[in-house]
């Protein structure tokens, strides 16, 4: 319950908030991602993945929405996966996730043949989200388990 509530305020920070300040390079941090992450954290894989997949829909179907329904559905329900799953640790797995979802929403966009899929994008857009991303994830990952502890399965 409090998973889903903390992706749904995400949602709503991202589309309200941080998408509409002008940052630097012109990117800005994945909060669903991070949301996603930090309730997978402490749920484990199976709940990680449904949340995943649902906070994926939602993204989906949040304007502005430039893209196929389902597409980020995929990604951030693997995100989940893989962040219940655990990486060796919080920290590896929270840096693992940042760095997968971008790369692997850019593979989905690919084989869709997603015209805002390009080289200059991957080069020079994921790079900043990336980044960003990471300088927000201490924050909101606590905030999102906060009252929990990390399980991660073996």
């Amino acid at each position: 319950m409090i998973g889903g509530v903390s992706v749904v305020l995400a949602l709503l920070a991202q589309v309200m908030l941080v998408n509409r300040v002008p940052l630097p390079a012109g990117g800005a941090p994945d909060l669903v991602l991070l949301a996603v992450v930090g309730a997978a954290l402490g749920r484990g894989a199976a709940p990680g993945a449904v949340l995943g997949f649902f906070a994926g829909l939602l993204v989906d179907v949040m304007p502005p929405s430039a893209h196929l329904v389902g597409q980020y559905a995929f990604v951030l329900a693997l995100v989940g996966y893989v962040a219940g799953r655990g990486a060796g640790g919080p920290v590896t797995t929270v840096v693992l996730c940042v760095l997968m979802a971008p790369l692997l929403a850019a593979a989905v966009g690919g084989l869709i043949s997603d015209p805002r899929v390009t080289m200059s994008t991957l080069t020079e857009q994921v790079p900043v989200t990336v980044v960003y991303t990471l300088v927000v994830s201490p924050i909101l990952v606590w905030l999102t388990a906060w009252g929990r502890q990390a399980r991660f399965s073996t």
